[in-house]
């Protein structure tokens, strides 16, 4: 049986394949069309799963879409009588919503077949099930409380739910117009962050302040005894005005939410090309600080409503990695998972769990700790690629290339680490990586000299050793994925300055044997004495790098040292 998971017409649109509910192939459409966050129908990450899996469209039994139009219809069209909402608005709500429902024509136009060859049902799965779906079907854990908490879909912003088995029990939702991540948006927003998804820059500046303006901003959110919230609609535009969004063919955009109110409350936004002042500084502290405690009040008011142990979630709050590495000491509950895409691209994979372990009540299958999924090359594509580039290369056997590349790292060199299949996700785990040694102090400052150019206040992220993970952090956990924070012991800190963050912390990823990259950091451990590596997304303000050709033009118009493209190494030298 195939399903085909499709997330689009919304923010990182993407498409998975699963062959008897097993993923084949899963990826963001961004990484093909080279524009972050790419929004609108998904065709060519659709043409890439069906290439990976080895058959057409025709041969899909089942495409499942992580948008339902009918959700929530009455409750829509209630809030728009009542706010009067624009007719603009409600004319691009509208389009959007008819474009989902034409999934068989939007095939039919990239596979230009006629619409009755396409025999796959077509199933609607509303957006927060997809993203519960994907957080709990693909966890370990055969009963757990479920979140999932982003800005909105189907006009829902949070769901709280319970799985057991093959099953999902939801309890209860937060609707529009209330949302924490419209929260952390508009705050976003409001500090000089205007693109989609800039909110991990909040993040990152957030440990440079001191959380002044808790209070301030709990007038904005409202915590309510039943463990869920409310927004108070007065420091928003989205309730009664609308916000202009566009969801189609190419950058997602979502025009600023915040009203006047807030900044009678703040003071004035900070502008393109203001200063980044320590009152911005303290603001982001404080949206991170509120941020945390409602999700910990939701999350400890969802254990003692339901008694379990285990909790899954996802949805874009879920990519906060600074309170995800806390919600264990924080709350009750003793076992956590987190998708590798936990954010809106993992609808797609979510949606097709959905329905095979929910709806069709198949058997669950292992749990997912590999986000391997994506785009691969193998040494002889990458040979004849380089030969018609012209491009002088070597091309090594496995141990010595692993032997030069951890000579390279430790002589100071940034390197771009192309090997195997890309990673389903927002974040480079080890096969489309920039790598540097983690024991220089200049680390950040090369980096963004030679590729990144990004934010001085943004921090690097440590790949270490799983089996090493308690000698160097203060928390022993399994952390794959790259999506928890936690505090690195102080007495390492001067070993690892370069992923050590201004708060003492790290956004580390555990890598387990049998990877090459284990190889490699193991490699560098043998000859150092420290077990981690360095480890960003190989991209210079673009999409992570999906094909050796991208990789290679990412690394020519860098200042980057050495590329390794499978065993294929160039180098500068």
């Amino acid at each position: 049986m195939y399903i085909l998971g499709i997330n689009a017409f919304h923010g990182d649109s993407s498409a998975c394949i699963l062959k008897d509910g097993k993923i084949i192939a899963a990826s963001e459409e961004e990484r093909f069309r080279r524009i972050k966050h790419w929004a609108g129908f998904p065709s060519e990450s659709i043409k890439f799963c069906l290439e990976e899996a080895n058959i057409d469209i025709t041969q899909v039994d089942y495409v499942t879409i992580s948008r339902d139009p009918s959700a929530n219809i009455h409750k829509k069209i209630v809030h728009s009588v009542k706010n009067l909402v624009s007719i603009k608005a409600l004319k691009d709500r509208l389009a959007n919503s008819k474009k989902v429902v034409s999934t068989k024509s939007e095939l039919s136009k990239i596979f230009n077949i006629p619409e009755d060859k396409i025999t796959a049902e077509i199933k609607n799965v509303e957006h927060h099930r997809s993203h519960l779906a994907s957080a709990f079907f693909a966890s370990p854990f055969d009963d757990s409380a479920i979140l999932s908490i982003d800005g909105f879909g189907d006009f829902t912003s949070t769901m709280i739910a319970t799985g057991k088995g093959k099953k999902i029990d939801v309890i209860d939702s937060v609707i529009y117009p209330h949302s924490v991540g419209i929260f952390y948006t508009s705050l976003t927003q409001y500090l000089g962050f205007p693109h989609y998804g800039d909110e991990y820059k909040v993040m990152g500046l957030a440990p440079y302040g001191e959380p002044k303006y808790v209070e301030e901003l709990k007038k904005v959110i409202l915590f309510k005894d039943n463990g869920l919230f409310e927004l108070d609609t007065k420091y928003f535009k989205h309730a009664k005005e609308g916000v202009t969004m566009s969801w189609e063919n190419g950058d997602p955009f979502i025009e600023s939410i915040f009203s006047t109110e807030l900044e009678s409350l703040l003071g004035p936004s900070r502008q393109k090309g203001d200063e980044l002042t320590q009152k911005h500084k303290d603001i982001a502290t404080s949206v991170q600080r509120v941020t945390e405690e409602l999700i910990f009040h939701i999350l400890n008011h969802l254990q003692k409503r339901t008694g379990l142990e285990n909790i899954c979630i996802a949805g874009g709050v879920a990519q906060n990695s600074v309170a995800n590495g806390k919600i264990l000491e924080q709350t009750s509950f003793k076992n956590i998972y987190i998708p590798s895409a936990g954010h809106d691209a993992g609808t797609a994979h979510g949606s097709a769990l959905w329905l095979y372990n929910h709806i069709l009540e198949n058997e669950r299958l292992p749990a997912l700790y590999n986000a391997y999924t994506g785009a691969k090359a193998s040494n002889e594509e990458i040979e004849k690629f380089l030969n018609s580039e012209n491009i002088t290369y070597k091309r090594l056997e496995e141990d010595e290339l692993i032997d030069q590349v951890s000579n390279a790292l430790i002589e100071g060199n940034v390197i771009g680490w192309f090997q195997g299949r890309a990673e389903f996700g927002p974040r480079a785990l080890g096969h489309r990586s920039i790598i540097v040694d983690p024991r220089r102090d200049d680390a950040k400052e090369l980096l963004n000299s030679k590729i990144k150019r990004r934010e001085s206040f943004r921090p690097f992220a440590p790949s270490i050793l799983e089996e090493y993970v308690s000698e160097y952090f203060e928390k022993t956990d399994k952390v794959p994925f790259m999506e928890k924070v936690y505090p690195i012991k102080k007495e390492k800190h001067s070993e690892i300055p370069a992923v050590t963050h201004v708060d003492g912390t790290g956004r580390l990823q555990s890598v387990a044997k049998g990877d090459r990259y284990y190889d490699l950091i193991e490699r560098f451990r043998q000859k150092t004495g420290t077990p981690i590596l360095l480890n960003t997304s190989f991209n210079e303000n673009e999409p992570i790098v999906n094909t050796p050709a991208e990789a290679l033009s990412c690394y020519l118009r860098t200042d980057m040292d050495m590329l390794v493209l499978e065993n294929c190494v160039i180098s500068r030298k």
